[in-house]
């Protein structure tokens, strides 16, 4: 297991020392439209992020009897996060109710009052310059346990919404973003962003475009970044979607006349969206006003006894609920591989 830059390939890492683990937890309805992700039970994908939030916290569910996975059965990267958890713990590990369809139990959770955003084939229909405020007042308040935060996601189809978003900011990048499925379902995807982006008026702001073509974790952790960057580093721990937010957040930033401060900002994702060959991490985080800090961490599957996680390996899934962060905090806590495959096994088992 190692951790590479994107642009680079050279070793590389994230900060030392322990880390805030926040999970940023969302629904949009998007999530409904028939075939457009996998990332969850068919007919339960709403309850993806709270399932996703519980285990993280509980290493168990309650809100459903079983852990969210594909048709397929690859089990949520919520698995690898909660493993490295156990093996070198966060100082803290919290969730961000950012408009969920159902609270989550037994975990602690910071909430704004904001419900599921709506598909964005109709409308997303939420006030984003709000939302973005909330996100910026929570960075602003948020108090560091840790030595840095690790800031995941769990937003159902969200690499949908994050492909209109930067496309309504007039980023030529809708061919860029991965996908939970190992063959994406491009038509849907491009139906779906067309049917957002027929929404616009040429008019709109950006923030009035965001409303319309976005979801509610892209705009807030926008805006929180853009606070509590001053104050503290952050890694992004995610994959295209997290990519997203910080072009929004570049793009932003204008609007508001503030600068980022890219310093305290790092991306760390896992191999399985680096190298993904359907979309194009580093072509989207080229087109930011600076050049960020990214890296990538190797891990795989190939070796073990459960023949389902060598999914990922084939292209299932890749990310999501913080795991390319969490892998690149295993690696900073001189974690093995072997030993962290035992412990993501472990857990599989437990579950059977």
């Amino acid at each position: 297991m190692q951790s590479y830059n994107i642009f680079t390939d050279l070793p590389d890492t994230i900060p030392s020392g322990r880390a805030d683990f926040l999970l940023a937890a969302s629904v949009t309805r998007t999530c409904e439209i028939e075939g457009i992700t996998q990332a969850g039970i068919p007919g339960k994908i709403p309850l993806t992020p709270t399932l996703d939030a519980e285990y993280i916290s509980n290493e168990k569910v309650f809100s459903l009897t079983e852990l969210a996975e594909t048709p397929t059965g690859v089990p949520s990267p919520a698995l690898i996060t909660r493993a490295v958890h156990n093996l070198c713990g966060f100082s803290t590990l919290e969730i961000l109710d950012l408009g969920l369809s159902q609270k989550p139990q037994n975990c602690i959770t910071h909430s704004f009052g904001l419900e599921p955003s709506d598909s964005i084939a109709k409308s997303a229909n939420f006030d984003a310059k709000e939302v973005f405020a909330k996100g910026m007042a929570f960075g602003k308040s948020y108090e560091l346990r840790g030595n840095y935060l690790l800031l995941a996601e769990s937003t159902p189809s969200g690499t949908t919404t994050a492909a209109a978003s930067v496309l309504a900011l007039g980023y030529d990048l809708g061919e860029c973003f991965s996908s939970s499925f190992y063959e994406v379902p491009t038509d849907i995807r491009q139906k779906t962003i067309q049917e957002a982006l027929s929404h616009i008026d040429p008019q709109d702001s950006r923030f009035e475009k965001l409303a319309k073509v976005s979801d509610l974790m892209l705009v807030f952790c926008a805006g929180f970044l853009l606070e509590a960057s001053r104050r503290f580093h952050i890694v992004l721990a995610g994959g295209t979607q997290m990519a997203a937010c910080l072009l929004i957040a570049d793009a932003l930033r204008e609007d508001l006349l503030q600068r980022i401060n890219s310093k305290n900002i790092t991306l760390a994702t896992t191999q399985w969206v680096a190298k993904d060959e359907n979309s194009d991490i580093k072509k989207i985080l080229s087109q930011l006003s600076y050049t960020p800090h990214a890296l990538y961490t190797t891990f795989s599957f190939s070796t073990s006894e459960l023949e389902i996680l060598k999914k990922y390996d084939q292209g299932e899934a890749k990310e999501g609920v913080g795991a390319g962060g969490a892998l690149a905090y295993a690696k900073a806590s001189d974690v093995e591989a072997t030993r962290l495959l035992q412990e993501i096994e472990l857990l599989l088992y437990g579950m059977m």
